[in-house]
């Protein structure tokens, strides 16, 4: 069992701290006759927010990395790289640190990553590119406030990790865990993606005024957020009412694949003959 670890929120980020010292831990406790080994491939800043993006790697084809120690973990190696999440996905994947692994693990995010939010989010982001090279995966976020309680998150996630070695390849999950110490969480339930979104509008100008040449628009922040907003119209089983109601929300997801669903067939066909037609006539 060979563990990549990531996140976007930086090498040195708390969560990933706590995240490497849980895993240094079920390394140690490894049964007789089974295999676990881990390394640490993750942002030198904080690079939230980037989804799956990986930069300009046309116009700058290398990559700067340097070897961290995280306290508590020092027996697995550590690199912070000048990338985003996807990057070091992929840099970890492909054996750039001679490691070849089975799982991708990325977190522990600063905040929570449920509703729409998924489709941002730089932790999603490094578990789906992950995917596109074999890897099965696991986004793991908590939700932000006080005291934040990473420690709760990574119990979890030692949970999870022997099922998800076990699981097919590609299979992906997205962990989202409320803050709250373990004592005070009531479970975890299989959650929804609910349409909680990070934005939830563009303020109005006040006074209606019309745009200017320049200027800047003002953001509404809608219940997707690090520290989770108002969930009240969200279904039960959704993954921010499991949040809010105390649960830990685990989800299945997957990355981007053909959309073959039959109700396209006539879509396809029809824009196929249109461009067809194109095409023959400037010929």
């Amino acid at each position: 069992m060979k563990l990549l670890l990531t996140n976007d929120d930086g090498v040195l980020a708390p969560g990933m701290a706590i995240l490497a010292r849980s895993v240094a831990r079920w390394i140690e406790e490894t049964p007789r006759g089974d295999e676990r080994a881990a390394l640490i491939v993750a942002p030198n800043k904080n690079y939230s927010g980037m989804s799956s993006a990986v930069g300009d790697v046309f116009g700058r084809p290398t990559v700067k990395y340097r070897r961290f120690h995280i306290a508590g973990a020092e027996s697995i190696a550590t690199y912070g790289i000048e990338a985003p999440p996807a990057l070091c996905a992929i840099l970890g994947a492909l054996g750039s640190f001679d490691f070849e692994p089975d799982v991708i693990v990325s977190g522990i995010n600063a905040g929570a990553n449920v509703g729409r939010s998924v489709l941002h989010s730089g932790t999603v982001g490094a578990v789906l590119t992950g995917a596109q090279l074999g890897l099965s995966g696991l986004a793991v976020s908590v939700q932000w406030g006080d005291d934040v309680h990473y420690d709760t998150a990574a119990a979890v996630t030692i949970e999870v990790l022997d099922e998800l070695f076990q699981a097919p390849s590609r299979t992906l999950l997205n962990l989202n865990v409320p803050n709250l110490p373990m004592s005070e969480l009531k479970g975890v339930k299989r959650g929804r993606i609910s349409m909680a979104a990070i934005i939830k509008a563009a303020g109005p100008r006040a006074g209606g005024e019309a745009l200017s040449d320049e200027g800047e628009l003002p953001l509404r922040l809608g219940a997707a957020t690090p520290e989770l907003g108002d969930v009240s119209d969200e279904d039960a089983d959704e993954d921010g009412a499991l949040l809010g109601a105390g649960y830990a929300s685990l989800t299945p997801i997957r990355g981007p694949h053909e959309d073959d669903d039959p109700s396209r067939d006539a879509l396809m066909h029809n824009a196929l003959e249109a461009i067809t037609r194109q095409i023959e006539k400037s010929h």
